[in-house]
């Protein structure tokens, strides 16, 4: 496996970084686009080893951290340096940021891009391509074969079970009146394990502002999951059934999405024993996609 640094720009110019995997005979014309999660990177241990798992069969593997990398970061956005990371990002800037990967990727030469996400990382995945839709951009959507979405949570029910999960209900009221005040930047202590600070802005795009990104609504009645049947190309979803950020069973939540997801190229299933981050489970995540990729 080869491996290659590339400093690129999302499509509304801020400054990112990446490692391109390759297979040793560089010959490789389909590449999967890795996203990462909230306060996550696109480095980790389960990124490697799906790396060395699809180079090995001539299948590229990108993976960079978005501006939503870390807890704080400082970014360059037009030559203009900005904060980001999970405190200050909006979620729905993720478009720009995977739009310039594919465009990053379309340059270097591959004709099949395959679009994977890892819980928030899956979100994004999901809102950018259907702002792709309508947006009508046609041409991107062609070179996307395949869509992996990796623990994809209820942005909204997650949110809510976290926050009334703690005794401290003040920073709610706390970030309404900063938000009325003009200040969303303002830092608040949230008291939740996953979001501990973050900005008013951000809180209340994930609390009350989540309209474009709440499409997985697994727990509502009747719910036709629409984004999500909006990606006509195979579409592959998995899970843990450990310490997962989900309300159902994985297996009831697996039997649920391939009950309510249309598409005729699915595969949706969970990974036995795996947690939300897949950790002692990559080996076997990393055999699953490729079987969904090369078929």
């Amino acid at each position: 496996m080869r491996v290659e640094k590339i400093y690129f720009n999302a499509e509304d110019g801020t400054e990112l970084f990446g490692l391109l995997h390759t297979s040793e005979n560089s010959a490789d014309k389909d590449v999967v686009i890795s996203t990462h999660g909230m306060g996550s990177n696109g480095f980790k241990k389960r990124e490697d080893i799906i790396a060395q798992k699809l180079t090995s069969n001539n299948i590229a593997f990108f993976t960079f951290n978005n501006r939503g990398n870390g807890l704080v970061n400082g970014v360059k956005s037009n030559g203009e340096k900005i904060l980001q990371g999970t405190v200050f990002e909006d979620v729905e800037d993720s478009y720009y940021d995977l739009v310039g990967a594919i465009k990053l990727m379309i340059n270097k030469g591959y004709k099949n891009i395959h679009m994977q996400g890892h819980s928030l990382g899956s979100t994004k995945t999901v809102y950018t391509y259907n702002k792709l839709i309508k947006n009508g951009e046609q041409e991107l959507l062609n070179k996307i074969k395949s869509v992996i979405l990796l623990s994809l949570v209820d942005v909204s029910e997650v949110m809510n079970y976290l926050i009334h999960s703690t005794q401290n209900q003040n920073f709610i009221k706390l970030a309404l009146q900063k938000e009325s005040e003009g200040n969303s930047n303002y830092i608040i202590d949230t008291g939740v394990p996953f979001l501990p600070l973050v900005s008013v802005k951000t809180f209340l795009k994930y609390y009350r502002d989540n309209k474009n990104i709440d499409f997985a609504k697994y727990t509502t009645k009747g719910f036709e999951f629409e984004k999500l049947n909006n990606i006509k190309v195979p579409i592959f979803m998995r899970w843990g059934n450990v310490n997962e950020l989900i309300s159902l069973p994985a297996d009831k939540l697996a039997e649920l999405m391939n009950e309510k997801i249309h598409n005729q190229n699915k595969d949706i299933s969970y990974v036995d024993g795996a947690t939300h981050n897949y950790s002692g489970k990559e080996d076997l995540l990393a055999e699953e996609i490729l079987s969904f990729l090369i078929g």
